[in-house]
């Protein structure tokens, strides 16, 4: 997990090379100009989700993990709260494509907004979409970020 400012995020060019292309299109693009939907970067290595999402409470989420995608989150309004777990935790529904949740404890919270991104990278438990007292909806870009299946090789 990398959390930090927006203004740092060169600062990680040169870790993987699809995280490189994320972030030669995101310091030159304007993402509040972008549509709601999939935007194409690089095929199935890049490619950004944007959103309208209303953000749920703490209580009755699960953290999430994926194999194959990093997610880097970024909210363009509003500030969402996140969390970051490090106890493994057991299935709470089946695996599927990309995407499965488990029952561990948060171990490290943030809060998206303000110029900030965090990337979450893959078999990493976390807890996107919580809701702040002062924010229950964000306008969101989620850029996912294909890194090698250490899963199947």
């Amino acid at each position: 997990m990398i959390c930090d400012t927006l203004e740092h995020l060169s600062l990680y060019q040169g870790f993987h090379k699809n995280l490189d292309t994320a972030i030669t299109f995101l310091t030159a693009c304007d993402l509040n100009a972008l549509p709601l939907g999939r935007t194409e970067v690089d095929g199935e290595n890049v490619f950004i989700n944007v959103m309208d999402a209303d953000l749920q409470p703490m209580e009755g989420s699960h953290p999430e993990y994926h194999r194959l995608y990093a997610d880097l989150q970024i909210d363009l309004t509003g500030g969402e709260g996140w969390g970051y777990e490090t106890e493994p935790g057991t299935e709470v529904k089946p695996y599927s494509p990309d995407i499965g949740f488990k029952d561990s404890p948060d171990a490290v919270t943030g809060t998206l907004g303000g110029g900030r991104f965090v990337i979450f990278f893959p078999g990493e438990l976390h807890r996107p979409g919580i809701a702040q007292p002062d924010c229950k909806n964000v306008h969101k870009a989620v850029v996912k970020i294909r890194m090698e299946d250490k899963y199947h090789g």
